[in-house]
């Protein structure tokens, strides 16, 4: 059997998440949550009985990216106040 969620989590562990977000009706599967990769395959669905295993890993994923936001705000603040 392919081990699909432990390699999304491997996946986003290796950085290649660039969003989620939940929808109601996904291609003949209906809610999910709803995964977007920057390599293929791009997209992948996870089903409600398995949120619960990606809610700590997709806030710790929010979080980092919000570090990473403010990281380069204030990179181009210092380079705006260099000019």
């Amino acid at each position: 059997m392919y081990p699909y969620h432990n390699m999304i989590k491997k996946r986003i562990k290796n950085g290649e998440l660039i969003g989620f977000t939940y929808v109601d009706d996904y291609k003949n599967i209906g809610e999910c949550l709803l995964l977007f990769f920057n390599t293929p395959p791009y997209e992948r669905p996870v089903r409600p009985h398995k949120y619960y295993e990606y809610i700590n890993i997709l806030e710790n994923w929010k979080i980092k990216q919000e570090q990473q936001n403010e990281k380069e705000k204030r990179n181009e603040k210092e380079i705006e106040n260099k000019n």
